[in-house]
């Protein structure tokens, strides 16, 4: 099958004066009219869209042009009743004012994951999302093999992924070739690099975290990864790509809790916008925290069982989460031999120590 352009069909009762303002104030121009002696159709295009105008029933709808500066009044309505709103052709990330609260999610009380982007199956950490400040999702690859992703990117604040299980082979621009993230590691993706997930293994887990919790996700057809360059130091937005890796990153005592920590270099790839680390007991069960004064204090526990004691004792179990609130004491007790713990804070600074 051989397609042709394809249009958009708006209403219009009265053809000439719609005409006049889509040719005459929005640019456009005619393409095709009819009939001749009497036009009451008219195909017209510009700005990237081929409009039907014709006799009809329905709802004028809504076109929306991106203009830089945005004239004034920055919304119009066509004589037919279409609604013309100009918009920035490139919008500011929009984050919410912070909505601090204590959350716990528990793997076991959890609703099913949901299908999201390519396939991927999401849970959802931070239901209440602190307000549209933050998200936090559990995402599992159960098949493995080769992913439907394509090149995009996101416009963010701040976005990280932690590999829990398995493997995945990613490419980010300017980064060079393929690589693998395995299981302990994490990567930080600075606001709008391009990138893509090219495959994974079986049963591959990671944890996200992105600000704002509502964000655009936008695909670049044009450009293909990897890129010609190598650029480890490229500035994105104020942040640096990062690959933190597991296997190549030392354990070093946490301060006098008791526990050690895996360091991923986060604070300076995002110039102290955040920190992440993985803890573990190093010869003691727990600690008293005293309070932290962070935007986000999020912990989510990779393995293992520990209690946390935040206002009442809180049992947590393999794959469990919590976001504990700015000015609160808390700390951690009875943790397994083999409790490894998830820890991801806004700005960094704020410490388990």
């Amino acid at each position: 099958m051989v397609l042709g352009p394809g249009e958009v069909q708006l209403p219009c009762a009265d053809l000439a004066p719609a005409l006049a303002f889509f040719t005459g104030e929005l640019g456009f121009r005619v393409e095709t009219i009819f009939p001749a002696d009497d036009p009451q159709v008219a195909v017209i295009s510009g700005h990237g869209l081929r409009l039907r105008l014709a006799p009809g029933e329905g709802d004028p709808g809504v076109i929306r042009l991106a203009a830089d500066p945005r004239p004034e009044p920055p919304i119009l309505t066509a004589p037919n009743g279409t609604r013309i709103e100009f918009v920035d052709p490139d919008p500011p990330v929009e984050v919410p004012p912070p909505a601090p609260e204590f959350v716990l999610t528990r793997r076991a009380d959890s609703p099913g994951a949901g299908e999201g982007r390519a396939g991927m199956l999401y849970r959802d950490l931070i239901p209440g999302r602190l307000g549209g400040r933050f998200i936090a999702s559990h995402i599992a690859i159960p098949d493995g093999g080769p992913v439907a992703d394509w090149v995009h990117f996101h416009k963010v604040r701040f976005q990280m992924i932690f590999c829990r299980r398995g493997w995945a082979r990613l490419v980010y621009e300017d980064q060079g070739p393929p690589f693998l993230m395995q299981a302990g590691d994490c990567v930080l993706q600075p606001p709008r690099i391009r990138h893509r997930v090219l495959e994974s293994s079986p049963g591959f887990e990671v944890v996200e975290i992105g600000c704002p919790a509502l964000h655009e996700t936008l695909a670049d057809h044009q450009m293909e990864l990897p890129t010609a360059a190598l650029r480890p130091d490229r500035d994105f937005g104020g942040q640096t790509f990062l690959h933190s890796v597991a296997a190549e990153t030392p354990w070093t005592p946490l301060g006098a809790t008791g526990f050690e920590a895996r360091e991923s270099g986060m604070a300076d790839a995002t110039r102290g916008l955040a920190d992440v680390r993985v803890i573990r007991p190093a010869g003691a069960p727990g600690f008293v925290a005293p309070p932290h004064d962070a935007e986000f204090f999020f912990g989510f526990v990779l393995e293992g069982s520990v209690t946390l004691n935040r206002a009442g004792a809180h049992p947590l179990g393999s794959a469990d989460a919590f976001v504990i609130p700015a000015g609160e004491a808390w700390g951690l007790s009875k943790a397994s031999e083999d409790l490894e713990l998830l820890e991801v804070v806004l700005p960094a600074g704020a410490s388990a120590a």
